[in-house]
């Protein structure tokens, strides 16, 4: 804990940051790209701007949850005063992957690159987070018996009242034309996120989703205006342009640890989809170019 504004708990084992609470009155923390360790909640409470996340860019406003997960880039420009308050935790402190089914918000607040990574927080849900954040500060200033699972359990809540707030909010729930189709979706995403090192077919998700190749195609053309192809290639692309930017790694090594053999094939399928080469992007926006 530095100061009244700030709550931080450390993992003693690692010297990591575990869980921490903080208010910021200025955009400051955010103005250059953020390539965080761990999960971040940001709530805009007063000012708007823009939010740069992954290579698409989003209005953001008062009374907004952002929603990063680790390593994923993000960054806010400003264009009023804002001010807000932020929840940062590292997996191992809170994984959300091993607690999936308990606050079912992975690929519903985190891992969804198809939605905007906000949420709009009405007055119900403003009230049960300023009540949830004063327990979490009151017990990281005193702290007592059984600190991680009471802290555990203020993480959860919030994470599953988020949760439900942003289904409400998404589209798909009003547009889809039958029951089953926006679970479909939602799995298909999972399965993206999933299977994207190794499965590069569209087929392949068809068939994972037990649905013929031409229904899934025709329902990820009408909700996303993409096609299946295009998903699958754009998760790609993202997690090449992560290793480019964020490692040293050969464009051999990332080839394969993306799927594919040919190195060849690889720099002409990222060509294709970025308009540059796996090296040319690198040494213009890259770890090449970070490095100099």
């Amino acid at each position: 804990m530095t100061n009244q504004n700030t709550f931080t708990l450390v993992d003693p084992q690692t010297g990591n940051l575990a869980f921490k609470l903080f208010s910021f009155d200025d955009n400051n923390h955010f103005d250059h790209i953020q390539r965080l360790n761990y999960y971040s909640l940001i709530w805009i409470k007063e000012g708007n701007g823009k939010v740069k996340v992954d290579f698409s860019e989003y209005d953001f406003t008062k009374n907004q949850l952002l929603a990063f997960a680790p390593y994923q880039p993000f960054m806010l420009t400003s264009t009023s005063a804002i001010n807000g308050i932020v929840i940062q935790f590292h997996p191992d402190f809170f994984c959300i992957h091993k607690h999936h089914q308990e606050v079912a918000c992975s690929g519903v607040l985190f891992n969804n690159i198809y939605e905007p990574p906000y949420v709009t927080i009405d007055e119900v849900t403003k009230n049960t987070f300023e009540m949830l954040l004063e327990q979490i500060k009151s017990e990281m200033q005193n702290p007592a018996l059984a600190q991680y699972e009471l802290l555990i359990s203020y993480l959860k809540i919030f994470l599953i009242t988020a949760s439900r707030l942003k289904k409400e909010q998404q589209p798909e729930v009003s547009v889809t034309s039958t029951d089953k189709e926006p679970f479909i979706l939602q799995n298909l995403k999972n399965y993206i996120e999933i299977h994207f090192k190794l499965k590069h077919s569209p087929s392949d998700y068809a068939d994972l989703l037990n649905i013929t190749p031409k229904a899934l195609a025709k329902m990820t053309k009408n909700h996303f205006n993409k096609t299946l192809s295009n998903l699958i290639a754009e998760r790609i692309i993202i997690e090449a342009k992560r290793e480019l930017y964020l490692t040293n790694k050969s464009v051999k090594e990332i080839a394969y640890e993306l799927g594919y053999d040919d190195e060849h094939y690889f720099s002409r399928f990222f060509k294709n989809n970025a308009d540059v080469s796996p090296q040319i992007y690198r040494e213009t926006v890259g770890f090449a170019r970070a490095m100099v």
